[in-house]
């Protein structure tokens, strides 16, 4: 095996491991926060080029579900943005927020914004345990190959609102969370109307807040 690609091997380890602690733990996020933002940092420049053409058909199969579109939407650890381009085209009217803990990955973000979606298109560095949005601020909230922290996207979803969590590999996703998993957690939130999808290698997970009592 050449050297880089056991980098990248014991790369996908290690966010498999970091994704099985933390997600029953988040507390441990700590712990494995700067490792896992120097590795997203040093991938940023060839990121795209790792991605599968289809790396989110599923994801983009769970927004074309959506009952209705959102004002405002965030994609979560966004990356390079792509996840933010597809929110942005799918629903032509939303104001789109894309956040990563890497540094370079949304300088790249920045970068590969196309001139068209520059006004309704942004990127902000930000710790997705720990959010600068205020409470209800999105109407959808989508996360692709993410771990996600089930009490802030509960806060800052707009009731009524929607999360799409999607995976580009399915179960063999370095960052992979079982939809059992995702279900009861959300569904302790305020989550319901699950619904699952398939496309491509991928898979992805629509689920809605409900509204107030």
């Amino acid at each position: 095996m050449r050297h880089s690609e056991l980098v990248a091997s014991l790369g996908r380890r290690f966010a498999r491991f970091t994704t099985d602690v933390v997600v029953p733990r988040p507390g441990l996020w700590r712990v494995f926060r700067p490792v896992i933002r120097r590795q997203f940092d040093g991938l940023a420049p060839v990121w795209n080029d790792m991605r599968s053409a289809d790396a989110l058909a599923a994801y983009e199969a769970a927004l074309a579900a959506l009952p209705e579109a959102p004002a405002r939407a965030l994609d979560l650890g966004t990356g390079t943005g792509l996840g933010a381009f597809t929110i942005a085209r799918r629903f032509p009217q939303a104001d789109v927020v894309g956040a990563d803990l890497s540094e370079r990955m949304i300088a790249e973000a920045r970068r590969l914004t196309p001139a068209d979606l520059a006004s309704r298109v942004r990127f902000e560095v930000a710790d997705a345990s720990r959010l600068p949005f205020d409470d209800h601020a999105f109407e959808l909230v989508g996360l692709a190959n993410m771990i996600p922290f089930f009490d802030e996207l509960a806060r800052v979803v707009a009731p009524g609102g929607h999360v799409v969590i999607g995976f580009s590999g399915g179960a063999a996703t370095p960052i992979y969370v079982p939809p059992e998993r995702l279900k009861d957690e959300l569904g302790r939130r305020g989550f319901a109307d699950f619904a699952d999808f398939a496309a491509g290698a991928g898979t992805a997970l629509l689920a809605r807040k409900r509204d107030r009592a």
